[in-house]
């Protein structure tokens, strides 16, 4: 059955892991009728959470795509992980979803977790309503929970109920919006209606009034009728809440324990009846900077919002209708690759298992399986029309390891499989690093690499070993010097003959020319990893010929790549070529490049050459009581602390941080705080290192070459 656009509802389950995600999706698919037993996740019994991993880990690591039905609706769910290592996925889920529900651990309060995810929800402007969950906790505080969310989310964040006591006796719901109240039996369900007690009747009448309130400021009908009437009937109560929350100029609040199935039925209602369709939020963006409006009746356009590939069924890939509607067997051009890919089945998703259905409308979701050249963050349209819906964007890596695989002949099937991962993953990165003799993987944290790791050798039988990642350092020169060097061989018939005389000098922006040569020609290059090559050509007399220009700049870019120090990349270094010698005959490119290149490495190891690190800027978020603990390991990374500020009632800590100090950070992060803190990094700058570490890795250079 092909759902209208209008009643189509598509949720996006969001919060720090343990708040209780995939408890609340399984409660909300027993409540619909969808499911006839609710699992759980100790039981590894749930409809997300299907995978190996998931199951042994005992939370979510890959988003799942559910359904309910609910009256007339169709409700989309997708449950995401809550640890930031697997941030990608939420990105991915916000990227589809009209309507965040955002889940609170009662004990906890607002997590790190849910600071980071709101910080999405706000960039693609979702819609979002929070559910305070695991109230029947012993250390359950509502109130305190509401305090922190509003203090960091703002005072739109407006509670619609609360619960009449909380811990282990917790099984009553005050609801502001219909005073009334809620009571669940012991094995939760549907509850009985009952009059809202005398004791809590003067904070529900304010909570309905603060509602009835933000109602009416969203429609000027509306204004005028609770002006006239003093309040607004139900169904003028709904349309003005409809409105606010599709504005988000509110962010409802509710009461449940999913545990114990106790207030999803309500929260589902409300979606039904409140939250918006795909046709009531903004339209979507195009890559052109035009909109797309999610109409039924326009031509067929979907975005594939997630890739993974099964054993034994090859990619499945997720997708929106963002207008039209697709049949099986339907055709679509992608208009990344412009390969047209024919639909052979369309499905719908209730976790690992996916029901065929012929028709899907704009708005909705659905699963198809073997397309052949379309990937994640790609739009396919109609044959004959042109558009591409505006991509998602993810953050860059926070840490890098190195890797090796047990034997080279396992390294071709330990790097196909890490290929087929990153094509499902957009926020893992493998770089080919020959200027580390490394293969690097880019992630997000430990636990996203060790994921990364569970996957290879379960699912590929490679086995794989991660190996701390060399440094990308810079060489420069601090003085100038100059040098000379004859390159000379004879081996029978035509010899090689060449020889340069050079000068080099540390390189800056403005520097006036030199006074004792005669610059014949200038070129300033743009290094490819960072830095300037300045070149001048200053030979008069025609004593080497100027056709060799481009081979004597070859070989110092030889050296330059592969630096004299420690075999790091150079930057900032101005040469100059002022003089030498050429044979009529046994000269050529080959001679002037070898002399080039020599003649280089010996001035540059009497410019008193400087090694530079690379510094990042950092940025950690805790809570005040771990504070002393975070700076305290940063001091022994040779941070420097730029500043500290708050951010809600979370802690900031800004640093500069050698990228050689950084091995692991996620790890000891994570333990410090007990999953408490997040960070983020970005590059900074190059900084000379100091002289110890300078000599010690220049010696550890010289004795690596000495083994070869």
């Amino acid at each position: 059955m092909a759902y209208d656009t209008k009643d189509i509802r598509n949720v996006v389950l969001l919060g720090h892991s343990g708040s209780g995600k995939t408890t609340f999706a399984e409660t909300m698919l027993f409540e619909s009728g969808a499911i006839n037993r609710r699992g759980t996740v100790e039981e590894k019994s749930t409809i997300s959470d299907y995978t190996n991993i998931e199951q042994e880990r005992g939370n979510s690591i890959f988003s799942t795509l559910m359904h309910a039905k609910w009256k007339d609706s169709k409700i989309n769910i997708i449950d995401t992980p809550g640890f930031d290592d697997f941030v990608g996925e939420v990105i991915s889920s916000l990227k589809v979803a009209d309507l965040g529900v955002m889940l609170l651990n009662a004990k906890s309060g607002v997590e790190v977790g849910t600071e980071l995810i709101w910080e999405y929800t706000q960039k693609y402007n979702t819609p979002t309503l929070f559910v305070v969950n695991q109230l029947d906790h012993d250390k359950a505080d509502f109130d305190a929970t509401l305090e922190q969310a509003q203090n960091r989310f703002g005072a739109n964040v407006l509670p619609f109920q609360f619960p009449y006591q909380t811990g282990i006796g917790f099984n009553k719901i005050v609801d502001a919006l219909r005073m009334i109240m809620y009571h669940f039996p012991d094995g939760g369900g549907r509850p009985i209606k009952e009059a809202i007690p005398e004791d809590v009747m003067e904070r529900a009448q304010e909570m309905h009034n603060a509602l009835v309130e933000a109602a009416a400021e969203n429609d000027e009908a509306l204004m005028e009728l609770f002006f006239e009437n003093g309040s607004l009937t139900e169904e003028e109560l709904a349309k003005g809440l409809k409105i606010a929350l599709t504005n988000q100029e509110i962010y409802p609040v509710f009461c449940c324990s999913a545990t114990r199935n106790m207030g999803s039925g309500r929260i589902m209602g409300f979606i039904n009846d409140i939250a918006p369709s795909p046709a009531d939020r903004p339209d979507a963006p195009l890559e052109n900077g035009d909109t797309l409006k999610c109409d039924t009746n326009d031509a067929t356009s979907i975005f594939i919002y997630k890739t993974i590939s099964e054993p034994q069924v090859g990619n499945v890939s997720y997708f929106k209708v963002y207008s039209g509607k697709l049949n099986s067997s339907d055709e679509l051009e992608n208009n990344h690759t412009r390969t047209t890919e024919r639909f052979n089945q369309i499905f719908v998703s209730e976790g690992k298992n996916r029901t065929a259905t012929n028709q899907l409308c704009a708005g909705d979701i659905g699963v198809t399986t073997k397309l052949k050249n379309s990937h994640t963050n790609q739009t396919l349209n109609k044959k004959g029309v042109s558009r591409e819906i505006e991509k998602m964007h993810f953050p860059p890596s926070r840490i890098r390891t190195a890797f090796t695989p047990p034997s080279k002949n396992d390294m071709e099937k330990l790097m196909k499989a890490l290929h087929v991962i990153e094509s499902e993953d957009p926020t893992l990165k493998v770089e080919l690093a020959p200027h580390l003799k490394q293969t690097l993987l880019h992630g997000q944290g430990q636990l996203h690499l060790d994921i990364i790791k569970y996957r290879i050798e379960k699912v590929n039988n490679v086995s794989m070993e991660f190996v701390r990642p060399r440094i990308s350092y810079r060489e420069t020169i601090t003085r100038k010097a100059d040098d000379s060097y004859r390159h000379k061989k004879q081996s029978g018939g035509s010899g090689q003959f060449a020889e340069v005389h050079m000068r080099i000098e540390p390189y800056y922006e403005g520097m006036p020319m030199p006074n004792d040569l005669t610059v014949r020609k200038e070129e300033l290059d743009e290094l490819p990893w960072g830095g300037k090559l300045k070149f001048l050509w200053c030979i008069v007399g025609g004593s080497i010929d100027a056709k060799y220009i481009n081979a004597i700049k070859k070989g110092i870019m030889q050296k330059m790549e592969e630096g004299p120090l420690t075999g790091s990349r150079c930057r900032d270094i101005r040469v100059c070529v002022y003089d030498g010698k050429m044979h009529p005959v046994d000269s050529n490119d080959m001679a002037f490049m070898i002399a080039a290149a020599q003649v280089f490495k010996n001035a540059f190891q009497q410019a008193a050459p400087q090694l530079l690190e690379p510094i990042y800027n950092l940025e950690v978020l805790c809570s005040s009581d771990v504070m002393g603990d975070v700076m305290g390991d940063l001091q022994t990374r040779r941070a420097m602390i730029m500043g500290m500020d708050s951010e809600g009632h979370y802690q900031k800590i800004m640093a500069k941080v050698p990228v050689a100090e950084m091995y692991k950070y996620s790890s000891s992060l994570r333990s410090l705080s007990q999953g408490k803190a997040k960070f983020t990094r970005s590059f900074s700058e190059f900084q000379e290192v100091t002289p110890g570490i300078q000599k010690s890795l220049a010696n550890a250079y010289k004795n690596e070459l000495q083994e070869v």
